[in-house]
């Protein structure tokens, strides 16, 4: 097992303690709850492979992304009390699988031969839709629309790697990590920080 597979089954793990966890405050029942866990980890992934038809879709050609979601869910029932107070832990966890999984999904658009700026919302797909369709299915705003920076660091953290395969002979994993850490150092200041993206709040034509 390589590192960047391994830092890809701790983002999947990740990211369906998150889903269960949101599912289990909604009262949802086991179902219910293995539904959204599974949807925040593979759910991305799943959409980015339907659209560039990429087959097996990830989750059915290794089923080690059902074994940890389900693994996360049992996690989750045995230790909710303790791992909500685990937030610093698990922002860190999703953080570091943003970074992997955009660009994963942004490698996997550039074997399909896709254009690049195609290839680079398919990783911005593969990192954050999981998340969008655990809110929409539990009825939130999804957080990209809302007011954190998520998205948007993903598309920078893609941009960064293709800048660095065009312009240099840079190592494939060295840059795998230079562009994920970009994807992680955006979020996290911008969470520090407080960062957000500018809302549209007037037109030209609106007065002052």
């Amino acid at each position: 097992m390589n590192i960047i597979y391994a830092i890809d089954i701790l983002g999947t793990f990740a990211f369906a303690i998150s889903g269960a966890l949101v599912a289990l405050d909604k009262k949802l029942d086991v179902f219910g709850v293995i539904i959204i866990a599974f949807v925040t980890a593979v759910g991305g992934g799943m959409l980015r492979d339907i659209l560039i038809d990429a087959h097996p879709i990830n989750w059915i050609g290794d089923l080690n992304y059902l074994y940890t979601i389900f693994m996360a869910v049992v996690v989750t029932f045995l230790f909710k009390s303790k791992i909500s107070h685990l937030s610093k832990t698990m922002f860190l966890f999703d953080t570091v699988g943003l970074g992997v999984f955009t660009l994963l999904g942004l490698k996997k658009g550039i074997s399909y031969n896709l254009q690049p700026i195609i290839a680079l919302i398919m990783g911005m797909i593969s990192a954050v839709f999981g998340g969008v369709l655990r809110d929409v299915l539990t009825n939130k705003i999804p957080l990209i629309f809302e007011k954190e920076i998520y998205a948007s660091a993903c598309l920078v953290g893609g941009f960064t790697y293709m800048l660095i395969n065009k312009l240099t002979e840079v190592p494939e994993n060295i840059n795998f990590i230079i562009a994920s850490a970009v994807v992680i150092i955006i979020r996290v200041v911008a969470v520090k920080f407080h960062l957000e993206l500018p809302k549209i709040k007037n037109d030209v034509f609106t007065k002052k």
